[in-house]
């Protein structure tokens, strides 16, 4: 699903991946052979037309293909941060139209938490990305090493792959113990950022200021930024222990490497004797061979960890949006009458009823009042007229139909709350009326903003119906009374 989704985003992106992945191997190849048959030159006959020729070779190829890795990069490195972006873009427009009632939904809201962080704090998506190419690349390099050095001692490729096997077990434990660390600071984390952005909001600069709160948010920080230092000072000495061990494992194989084709060019204990340039070749090629397994087996941990990380995410995408929820009959005409029939609600992770076997019908032209205690469900019924809740039990009917019956988009075109807790966007006036593009319906915007008497108010301001809300984005926005 998370590849469908990348390929969906921008399939050159993917293509590019592995173009970038094949240019890095052929680099290798092309330092680990040519280099042999230089140095059997200079120790055999030394023509010097064969060591210019190996000679220019070898700097062309290595020009060539640093230009054409230095320009991938490049072109990744944009293509990269347009992926963040359209992935953070993507996980904005899933949360904005998936059912509301998921968002009220305390599992749902650390689900939504949980994807939030793999994608801002753990860059999840670039990562798995990068780690499959990475992957591929390592994988093709891998086959061609092991070709290389079979010829020389299948053994030798046994106890490297072995003492790998280790690194990678060193390694697997890490990043599965990073994994669970991250997974349990979040909270932690979740903490310490609402108290941040409560210092940086600046509607509650006033409130902070006239009841002295500087110090009690201040005092909240540090103390949440202290745990997250002891959580992270825990954290930074297992991982030196973990990466100290894989080092030091690295740094034997090497030496093997090193050692056993030394011998071979010395002896001929272990097999026939090798000259300087297949000693230079084999010992490249063991080296290239011991990281590139290295970087494979890190990068299949990585992928693992990060889907993970992912899990979440891919979780949170799956959800239904609300649009694609519900029946397919066109809304058309008026409403004539509401009814609810015996409906009952509960919020999501509440065992208590708000509403209880509710029965009533609204006609067209009547005003109807509903008047109840705090948290008698009045709200509510709004909620659940504008389809952001499902009854518990029961239906709600509009002209005759149960409103889920309705195709969403031409439903929702027939209804208008304004909720006690409304908000204003960093917008101009007009976008705040109509939520579309500016200029979308001016004519009828005016229209409105007479019927409800700001008119004069409205054309008084310097940029009339598009100055902007709020000194956000324009020092010239203006703040109305609430």
């Amino acid at each position: 699903m998370f590849f469908s989704l990348s390929w969906k985003i921008s399939p050159s992106y993917i293509i590019l991946l592995i173009l970038s992945t094949l240019i890095s191997s052929g680099q290798v190849f092309i330092n680990v052979i040519l280099p042999k048959y230089l140095i059997d030159e200079l120790t055999g006959s030394g023509e010097i037309e064969k060591l210019i020729f190996i000679g220019s070779l070898i700097v062309f190829s290595n020009v060539f293909f640093a230009l054409l890795s230095n320009t991938m990069k490049r072109v990744m490195d944009v293509k990269n941060i347009y992926m963040r972006e359209k992935m953070s873009q993507v996980m904005a427009e899933k949360i904005m139209n998936v059912e509301f009632s998921y968002l009220e939904n305390p599992y749902y809201l650390a689900l939504k938490e949980r994807a939030v962080f793999a994608s801002n704090n753990q860059s999840a998506m670039e990562r798995m990305i990068n780690s499959v190419a990475a992957m591929l690349k390592n994988l093709v390099t891998i086959i061609g090493l092991v070709a290389l050095m079979f010829m020389l001692s299948p053994l030798l490729v046994i106890f490297l792959a072995i003492t790998i096997g280790i690194s990678l077990l060193i390694y697997r434990f890490f990043m599965k113990y990073q994994m669970n660390f991250f997974q349990e600071i979040i909270p932690v984390n979740r903490r310490y950022g609402y108290y941040v952005s409560q210092c940086y909001n600046d509607k509650l600069q006033k409130d902070i200021r006239l009841y002295g709160m500087s110090k009690m948010l201040t005092d909240r920080v540090t103390e949440y930024n202290n745990e997250i230092n002891e959580w992270l000072s825990g954290f930074y000495q297992k991982q030196g222990k973990y990466l100290g061990l894989y080092g030091v494992i690295n740094d034997l194989q090497a030496a093997i490497a090193y050692g056993y084709v030394g011998i071979r060019v010395i002896t001929d204990a272990f097999g026939p004797r090798i000259g300087l340039g297949s000693f230079t070749m084999y010992v490249s090629a063991a080296i290239n061979f011991t990281t590139a397994t290295a970087e494979f087996g890190k990068n299949i941990m990585t992928i693992a960890q990060v889907l993970g990380y992912l899990e979440p995410f891919m979780e949170f995408m799956s959800l239904p949006d609300e649009g694609k929820v519900g029946g397919s009959l066109e809304f058309a005409g008026e409403i004539e009458n509401i009814e609810f029939k015996n409906v009952s609600f509960k919020y999501p992770g509440s065992d208590k009823l708000v509403l209880q076997d509710i029965s009533f019908e609204i006609k067209r032209g009547e005003k109807i009042s509903i008047v109840g205690l705090n948290g008698a469900g009045k709200t509510t019924l709004i909620k659940l007229i504008c389809r952001l809740y499902r009854p518990t039990s029961g239906q709600i009917f509009i002209n005759g139909q149960d409103i889920f019956e309705y195709e969403h988009e031409s439903y929702m075109k027939k209804i208008a709350a304004v909720f006690q807790d409304y908000k204003l966007f960093a917008f101009s006036v007009e976008e705040n009326i109509t939520c579309q593009e500016l200029n979308k319906d001016a004519h009828r915007t005016m229209e409105l903003i007479e019927e409800v008497g700001l008119k004069e108010k409205i054309s008084n301001l310097p940029d009339g119906i598009k100055s902007m809300f709020g000194k956000a984005y324009d020092e010239k926005g203006i703040e109305m009374s609430g």
